[in-house]
Order: C-alpha cells, then sequence, then structure tokens
C-alpha cells in the first residue's frame, strides 16, 4: 500500500518487456536504473539554470562562463551521481529512485516556471508541479519536500519580498 505507483509502473514495465516471468525483476531493476539516471538528467538541468541565473547578474555572456555554467552543471550532477546512498538506490528495485526522479523533475519545472512566469500560459507548469506532486505521493513521501519550495519561489516571483510575506508563504 505505500508505493502503488511504483509497484503499477513495475507491473507495466515488466509485462511490457519481460518475455517471461522470469525477466520482470530484471526489468524493475532497469526502471530504477532509467529513473536515476533521468534524476541526474534533471539534476544537472537544475544546476545549470541556477548557474545561468547566477552569472546572468554578472553581465556578457562569454564563452569561459558558458563553460563554467556547464561545468558546475556536470560536477554537481556526477557528485550526485556517485555518492554513495545515490548510486545503491539506482541498482536496487526499490522506490527511491523513482522518488529522486520526481523530486528532480518537479524542481526543475518550478525553475522553468520561473524563467516563463511572466508569460501567458506560465500556469500549465504549475499544473504541472501539482501533478507531479500528486504522483510523485504514489511512490514516496520525500517529494513532499518540494511544496515549500513551490511557494516561496511562487511569493518571491510575484509578490514583494517582506518577512511577514515570507512567513505567510512558508
Amino acid at each position: 500500500p505505500g508505493a502503488p505507483l511504483f509497484q503499477l509502473m513495475g507491473a507495466v514495465v515488466g509485462n511490457l518487456f519481460a518475455g517471461d516471468v522470469t525477466q520482470q525483476a530484471y526489468y524493475v531493476n532497469l526502471l530504477s536504473a532509467f529513473s536515476s539516471s533521468f534524476t541526474i538528467l534533471f539534476l544537472f538541468w537544475s544546476i545549470t539554470a541556477i548557474a545561468k541565473r547566477l552569472i546572468a547578474r554578472l553581465g556578457e555572456q562569454t564563452p569561459a562562463r558558458t563553460i563554467a555554467i556547464f561545468g558546475a552543471g556536470a560536477v554537481g550532477a556526477l557528485a550526485y551521481t556517485f555518492s554513495d546512498s545515490f548510486w545503491f538506490s539506482a541498482v536496487e528495485s526499490e522506490v527511491y529512485a523513482m522518488s529522486s526522479f520526481f523530486t528532480a523533475l518537479t524542481f526543475w519545472a518550478v525553475l522553468r516556471w520561473w524563467k516563463d512566469a511572466d508569460n501567458a500560459g506560465a500556469d500549465r507548469w504549475l499544473v504541472f508541479i501539482a501533478f507531479m506532486i500528486g504522483l510523485a505521493l504514489g511512490t514516496h513521501m520525500l517529494n513532499l519536500l518540494v511544496i515549500p519550495t513551490v511557494c516561496l519561489a511562487y511569493y518571491f516571483r510575484k509578490y514583494p519580498v517582506t518577512r511577514n510575506g515570507i512567513i505567510l508563504a512558508l
């Protein structure tokens, strides 16, 4: 009862790709590996998006600054890739890899919304974020940690910043 989406995805992947019952565990392990690889992809994109915003404050974009942005993304994503806890969740049939994927995807979507917040139709990112949080709860409760990030990002992007406003947003 604790991970219905993970079990459903495991059953779908196992039944679609496994030729026989003995191969289902292998494909559920691959599901965790793919979830982990997409976690690293969204982590890389998130780090580079944050680095672009920080470097944009320095002035003109130069080739050296572009290398610094991609270097920061690569170092951050690879450091997380080879961390002990993440690596072991990536190679086992457990909910943590898919949970990390949903968390990274949701955080990246917050950054995408931030970038497009003033454009028409930007609210579709907020709907997508809410949908991903709902799906993620069917895997693991870790994604609940993104909700304060969403609230604070919305507050900082749409309202003037005050102490009471931050407390209310939290």
